[in-house]
């Protein structure tokens, strides 16, 4: 089998990560298209002993670590994808890509130091560091609607312990929707039993109806939320949860959320 022919399967993703580096189509192809000149102008340069997408990704941060083309700010692109672009373009260079390669791309640890030219601890702080700037991006007021004293202050401190400010803890539907008219939370999270026999999902719909705000429901009862008769919920977390699974849920609901998405 050829080198072109090796390389051939892994160039749609060449594409799709150059383009989340450097936040533009044009720059990511051309720099995709130097990658690919270089090879074919000295293909005994090219990394013979790993495999062939580690040599290809390799080769390309060769070029794009030597280049002076200019990145731009992403202008192609609408809703999810394009809040995410303008994360990840706020992010400095190397934490960018370290970010990138082993979260998008699904490289190794290893995998990143060898194509970067660093050390495995120093890709895993540059990790760390890359997620701490998205955090700061999208810190926000949170409104948590639960009936359950030590299950609200449960997830009470796993919110303050990403960085994000608890605006209140309803405990009825009123007070919930009391709550979000007067602080205009970034976030809700929800129970959809609430102390006074009222409904989260009534709550919810009350809220909704006067703001656009992510919520998340963490409910003992989920079959009343995948019933297929209405719009189900994209965050859904089941009791009892781990607190992993809501940390995760809270940073995927804010990082793709409009209200917090760098201008």
């Amino acid at each position: 089998m050829s080198l072109g022919q090796k390389l051939h399967p892994h160039l749609p993703f060449l594409r799709r990560y150059a383009r989340a580096l450097t936040g533009s189509q044009t720059h990511g192809d051309a720099y995709v298209r130097a990658t690919l000149e270089a090879i074919v102008a000295a293909p005994e340069e090219f990394p013979s002993d790993v495999d062939p997408r580690l040599g290809l990704y390799r080769t390309f941060h060769a070029i794009w670590s030597s280049s002076h083309l200019e990145d731009e700010p992403f202008a192609g692109g609408d809703g999810h994808e394009a809040i995410a672009q303008a994360r990840l373009a706020r992010l400095t260079p190397l934490p960018r890509q370290a970010l990138l390669l082993t979260a998008l791309e699904g490289f190794t640890v290893d995998d990143v130091a060898y194509l970067i030219g660093m050390d495995a601890s120093d890709v895993e702080a540059l990790v760390e560091e890359a997620l701490t700037e998205i955090e700061a991006q999208t810190r926000a007021k949170v409104l948590i609607i639960e009936d359950e004293p030590i299950i609200a202050m449960d997830i009470e401190t796993i919110v303050r312990d990403l960085g994000h400010e608890v605006t209140a803890i309803a405990v009825t539907r009123e007070d919930a929707v009391r709550e979000a008219m007067a602080e205009r939370p970034g976030l809700v999270l929800a129970d959809i039993q609430l102390a006074d026999d009222s409904s989260g999902i009534d709550a919810v719909k009350d809220i909704l109806s006067e703001i656009s705000v992510p919520v998340i429901f963490i409910t003992a009862f989920p079959e009343r939320l995948l019933t297929g008769e209405r719009p189900e919920p994209t965050f859904l977390i089941t009791k009892p949860f781990q607190r992993s699974t809501v940390k995760a849920a809270i940073s995927q609901a804010l990082f793709f959320d409009q209200a917090t998405a760098p201008a």
